[in-house]
């Protein structure tokens, strides 16, 4: 009973030492001296339960039997609060889980064109749900094990584990919000990592530019545009030979300079990292290799020699980045490469190990570790098909034990190494993905398809990744395999523009599709929504610094908000930034509306103010193809910012205020900031952070926290109320002092500007209507 809202519940052989899964979690001495659950077992039969004191509601119950523990197989099933589950990633399925005897394989995979279905495992692995109680309460359940497993669902509400290895290690966690059900979680497996505030911008890549004249000329056609874009990437064509830590001398000739010209105009340049280290190359002449040899840090092969598969160079060799001198080498190989190109972040790809052949280029040993005596319903014939032998052995274990945990370690060892040499705040964006990997870096959804399913099914995949703590997570805006059409790409690109990570990345055999390359209309959508973005990325990172410091999501389902509306429990189609902003995307082909669902509460439209009329709460949204319907909560404030073409010139300009009024006429929020890439800010105190607030026909402001110099160049230069229609707007007073303002009584907004409020400062703006 470590915490009055965590239980940790863990199941092992007292006689016999047994794997365990290295990721640091919390170590607690004392027990909580008061809890809000119950805990019960019995030994015959041997089950346990799992109970919210405040109701009574049993959360989970394990005495319905089929309890078995042995060397390669532990299988364990219980009964659940409610059928409303979501989690249990990586898949691309429903936010909302069906039991229907759904069998759930949790076991990292390359996998092409990531194929919809809670049957197929994808690139990361997450035994985490969160069910919400039929009285709108959460509870969580996390079972730390990185072994091969599946989950069955059924419909009673029931859910039976089978993992081949390990312990039955559960953390439950008893919210009792979902949120709060996330700062739980997070608080054992590591909070979200503070991005950069450029990575909150929109990122650029291609796998199949080429060349550095067709990247160069892709951003042209950017700037040309006057569309928003942050951060260039290039995929493994710009590498020589596909050799990791180089570019190629003659396409990419040029390299350094262009990077070091990118972030003269304030841009940022990122570029892919493989894995899998050729072995294939002369005698002395790849460092890479050699150092890896020199330092011993190689995963191994069942007879002590490094494995050798295949991928993108040719034949290959794996770090085990678990050994203890493998952030020695690959900080050594980073800024050794980084001293010839300064890249600001890395995309980590085939980190599952995807590996081109099954298990070895030698094959595996007959073993049971390669063939144990139950074979979980994964893709692949073995457990071994497209990845290295299970045998193989690194510094903690096999990889029978730790195959799931690669794309984890060299997150944490590659955000490590970054954060060393670049001295700043880097992001690191990695495919394969495990409990904890959001404490060390970012996630995309893969290689998708440019399809409107493809589309609509990148929503619940973004918020599955929230409530798995990795908030920084992004599809590949418009689809990676295929042709996306002008349509598909503008509602996708007004789409994208509200992920966490907002970026735009296909395949060599599709058709450019940069915003310039697909036309007027991909282009006056994409400005369009990114000039939108980029005008609330105050909002955004303050966000973000929420979630580092209590674990919260940056996105959310709107259940979130609203857990006892049993109406939102299945809803994947819209979702909300924070608590505060309401994003409704068109999400079908030839559609001119769409229809939004509109919890209780006040909601205004975020271009006009005006109030929706819930005579219904499903609402019909008028929607052409350049417009993303946007709704504020009543009760909220947003911060804004004048958006410009880079975060960097956005900076500088002039805040905002758009002040959302609850129906008793209250509305709070609040500013994070800080000079947007120094390490450890909030650890440090190096920033401010500032409360806004409404009472009566007050706005004012409370200084928290004043850590950041840098806050004292900014100014508010102008204030939005919604939400006063039930009043005439007769003067305005900014610290005593009148000021300009129009009222709108058609739709009861209020505007006051210009303003030339220091941010730093506190003010007291009131308004007197009758």
């Amino acid at each position: 009973m470590e915490t009055e809202t965590r239980l940790h519940v863990k199941i092992y052989d007292a006689s016999h030492e047994r794997y365990e899964v290295p990721i640091p979690t919390p170590i607690v001495k004392e027990k909580a001296s008061s809890t809000h659950y119950h805990f019960v077992y019995t030994k015959y039969p041997f089950g346990f339960s799992v109970i919210r004191q405040s109701s009574g509601t049993v959360l989970f119950n394990s005495t319905v039997g089929g309890f078995i523990f042995s060397d390669q197989f532990i299988q364990m099933s219980a009964l659940l609060s409610s059928s409303n589950v979501y989690g249990l990633g990586e898949h691309v399925a429903p936010l909302k889980l069906s039991l229907d005897w759904q069998l759930v394989p949790l076991f990292a995979v390359d996998s092409y064109g990531t194929p919809e279905g809670l049957n197929h495992n994808l690139y990361g692995t997450h035994p985490f749900y969160l069910n919400v109680e039929e009285d709108g309460q959460a509870n969580g359940v996390l079972l730390l094990n990185s072994n091969a497993m599946e989950i069955s669902l059924q419909p009673t509400p029931a859910i039976t584990y089978r993992t081949l290895g390990g312990i039955l290690d559960f953390y439950f966690f008893t919210g009792p919000t979902p949120d709060k059900v996330i700062q739980q979680y997070t608080e054992v497996v590591g909070r979200p990592h503070m991005p950069p505030y450029w990575a909150l911008g929109f990122h650029l890549s291609r796998y199949g530019y080429n060349s550095l004249n067709a990247t160069a000329a892709a951003v042209k056609r950017m700037i040309d545009a006057d569309i928003p874009q942050d951060v260039q990437w290039n995929d493994i064509d710009a590498m020589h030979n596909h050799l990791d830590f180089t570019y190629d001398p003659k396409r990419f000739d040029g390299l350094p300079v262009f990077v070091d010209d990118l972030h003269k105009v304030g841009m940022r340049y990122l570029l892919i990292q493989d894995p899998g280290i050729s072995n294939s190359q002369p005698a002395g002449s790849y460092p890479p290799y050699d150092d890896a040899v020199k330092m011993d840090v190689l995963i191994k092969n069942a007879s002590g020699l490094p494995l050798v598969g295949k991928v993108w160079p040719g034949t290959t060799v794996f770090p085990d980045f678990f050994h203890p001198m493998a952030e020695t080498y690959w900080e050594k190989n980073l800024k050794d490469f980084h001293d010839k190109v300064a890249f600001d972040g890395l995309l980590i790809d085939m980190n599952e190990i995807s590996n081109f052949v099954n298990g070895s280029i030698h094959g595996c040993p007959n073993s049971t570790l390669e063939y144990p005596p139950y074979m979980p319903h994964i893709d692949g014939t073995h457990l071994y098909s497209r990845t290295i032998c299970m045998t193989a052995k690194t510094n903690v274990s096999t990889q029978y034990n730790v195959h799931n945990l690669y794309g984890y370690s060299e997150a944490k060892v590659t955000m490590t190494a970054l954060e060393n040499v670049r001295k700043k705040r880097s992001i690191v964006i990695s495919r394969s993905t495990f409990p904890g990997s959001g404490a060390h870096g970012s996630h995309w959804l893969g290689d998708n398809n440019s399809t409107w399913t493809d589309m609509s099914a990148s929503i619940s995949g973004i918020l599955a990744m929230n409530m798995f703590g990795i908030p920084l997570v992004g599809a590949d805006i418009c689809g990676f395999h295929g042709n996306a059409t002008v349509e598909l790409c503008a509602r996708w690109s007004a789409l994208g523009a509200f992920y966490p990570l907002s970026f735009n990345h296909n395949t060599p055999s599709s058709v450019a599709q940069d915003p310039p390359s697909l036309g007027p209309a991909v282009v006056n959508a994409s400005r369009t929504a990114l000039l939108i973005r980029y005008s609330l990325l105050p909002t955004l990172y303050t966000l973000f610094h929420k979630a580092h410091v209590k674990g919260s999501t940056v996105v959310r389902p709107l259940f979130f908000e609203f857990p006892t509306d049993n109406n939102t429990w299945s809803i994947d189609t819209q979702f909300l930034w924070g608590r505060s902003l309401l994003i409704t995307p068109v999400l079908q082909e030839n559609a001119s509306a769409v229809v939004g669902y509109f919890p209780r509460g006040r909601w205004f439209d975020f271009y006009t103010g005006d109030e929706v009329s819930l005579t219904s709460q499903n609402v019909s949204l008028k929607a052409s193809i350049a417009h993303i319907n946007l709704h504020v909560r009543g009760g909220h404030i947003l911060v804004t910012q004048t958006p410009n073409r880079t975060t960097t010139a956005t900076r500088v300009n002039p805040l905002g205020l758009v002040v959302a009024l609850d129906v008793d006429g209250t509305a709070n929020g609040s500013l994070f900031w800080d000079d947007g890439e120094s390490l450890d800010t909030y650890e440090k105190g190096e920033y401010t952070l500032i409360e806004y607030k409404v009472e009566q026909t007050n706005l004012t402001c409370d200084i928290i926290k004043s850590g950041y110099n840098g806050t004292a160049a900014l100014i508010i230069d102008r204030i939005h109320v919604f939400g006063l229609n039930d009043m005439t707007v007769q003067t305005v007073t900014v610290n005593g002092q009148k000021a300009v303002f129009l009222y709108n009584s058609s739709n009861g907004v209020l505007s006051v500007s210009p303003l030339k409020l220091p941010v730093d400062k506190v003010f007291v703006m009131k308004w007197m209507a009758t």
